[in-house]
């Protein structure tokens, strides 16, 4: 079960979880909240401090105690494994008192795995960076004791490691080095269904000899050692970049069913390899229940979700607004969201693909008939982009902003500054600014010191 961490409202004591806002760059005056333009302290630093502090309380799960060690680690002596938990599950130490959060284990539906040298220096080794390429210290550790990794994942990340080891390609650890085999990425939904994607570099290989290894990793995964992993799908991408989407280089089923499904808030949603979806799932039903909530939307409204990805927020709140207005950069999501409004007989939610700095201006002029906007917005780590800020904020029909954020400083505390600033018409800034008026932590990373912030914005 996931809790809200805690709910800042307007106008009420705030006692300790006022610490925690102020070093955020949050101040209160009778209990309005502030956005002071500072620079906040760093983000796990500040969710360590409160963790310690006791700031916020959580659920724990009964009977259990305080230990310095899982028991199931036990055996991992100070070593690479200990080193890689500390880095990607840094609270894996502390009990469910010490860490204030009910801890569920297993609970990412998506992990990416690294191919590169591991401690013992095989280049064929399949898990997660430790160190820096600037340094020249990259090693590639096994994460099959990562407590947030579920064991159908580190499963899939063992075969395909067996799978390499037994390759006579050699992997990419570098582009300009050569090689071939990349990244693996596992999927999973709630009924156990197991999406796998092997990341591919081409080099120069002819097409003769890009099927032969296509037909070879498939034929591992369906009648070799990696059949055990019992796969729904297995996708392979001939990637020539760090990073391609499905327009840049498509995504070729080499097996099963092209998409997996997730029940969630009574919808049956349609994921795509490349769509963009909460990487917890019991966790986002809290956050979007908390969107909802906060968002105020009636049947006189109209809710514009920006970088929607699958469409799942807009689409949970349709039955509340008179319409849903989607917008995602990444085409497959877009078809996922529209599958999903169609199969789940939902009719008054439209979705459009590309750029939101693009699409948003003129999609807000179409609208301009003194109906009033519901804005969410949920940002990659980069943030908003600058013209959709300009948008949001010129746009006198949205009294309504709510902004979700993984990672509330840098290009975020940009964003919000801008947002709630006088207006400026050397940025083009010229609609009435913005007022925060509540903070809502969402916890959907246990055993780590991220946390999703939900902001409420009015004006």
């Amino acid at each position: 079960m996931f809790l809200l961490l805690a709910g800042i409202k307007r106008r009420v004591p705030m006692h300790k979880p006022r610490c925690f806002l102020s070093r955020m760059g949050f101040f209160s005056k009778s209990g309005l909240l502030y956005w002071c333009p500072g620079k906040p302290p760093y983000w796990s630093q500040l969710l360590w401090g409160s963790a310690c502090k006791g700031t916020f309380t959580k659920s724990c799960k009964r009977g259990q105690k305080s230990q310095k060690k899982p028991s199931h680690i036990g055996t991992i002596d100070s070593s690479w494994e200990e080193r890689l938990a500390d880095v990607v599950t840094p609270l894996w130490r502390l009990s469910y008192e010490e860490q204030l959060k009910p801890v569920i284990d297993g609970y990412r539906n998506k992990s990416t795995f690294s191919v590169n040298r591991g401690p013992d220096g095989n280049p064929k080794t399949v898990g997660y960076y430790l160190g820096t390429w600037r340094d020249r210290n990259i090693v590639c550790v096994r994460s099959n004791h990562l407590k947030n990794i579920p064991e159908k994942h580190s499963q899939v990340a063992q075969y395909y490691e067996v799978f390499l080891r037994q390759s006579p390609l050699e992997p990419c650890l570098q582009f300009h080095e050569g090689g071939h085999w990349r990244e693996l990425i596992v999927r999973t939904n709630s009924q156990g269904h197991t999406m796998a994607i092997v990341t591919f570099h081409p080099q120069e290989l002819s097409q003769e000899e890009l099927c032969v290894q296509k037909e070879t990793v498939k034929e591992f995964f369906i009648k070799g050692p990696g059949a055990g992993c019992n796969l729904t799908s297995l996708y392979f991408q001939e990637s020539t970049r760090t990073r391609c989407s499905h327009q840049q280089s498509p995504f070729q089923l080499l097996f099963g069913e092209p998409h997996i499904f997730e029940e969630l808030l009574g919808l049956k949603v349609r994921i795509s390899p490349d769509a963009f979806f909460q990487i917890n799932t019991a966790g986002a039903e809290m956050l979007y229940r908390t969107i909802g909530k906060l968002s105020g939307v009636n049947s006189n409204t109209i809710l514009l979700d920006i970088c929607c990805g699958t469409g799942v927020i807009g689409l949970s709140l349709a039955k509340y607004t008179s319409q849903v207005l989607g917008i995602e950069l990444v085409e497959q999501a877009v078809e996922d969201a529209r599958w999903t409004a169609a199969f789940n007989g939902i009719t008054n939610c439209e979705f459009y693909a590309g750029q939101a700095e693009k699409i948003l201006p003129q999609l807000l002029k179409s609208k301009e008939n003194g109906q009033l906007i519901v804005a969410v917005v949920n940002p990659a780590r980069a943030g908003l982009h600058y013209q959709v800020v300009q948008a949001i904020r010129n746009c006198r029909a949205i009294r309504t902003l709510v902004f979700i954020s993984c990672k509330p400083y840098g290009e975020t505390t940009r964003n919000i500054i801008e947002l709630c600033c006088p207006p400026n018409s050397d940025k083009k800034l010229l609609g009435k600014p913005f007022v925060l008026r509540q903070a809502v932590p969402v916890d959907l990373f246990p055993h780590t010191l991220h946390c999703e912030l939900v902001f409420l914005f009015t004006r």
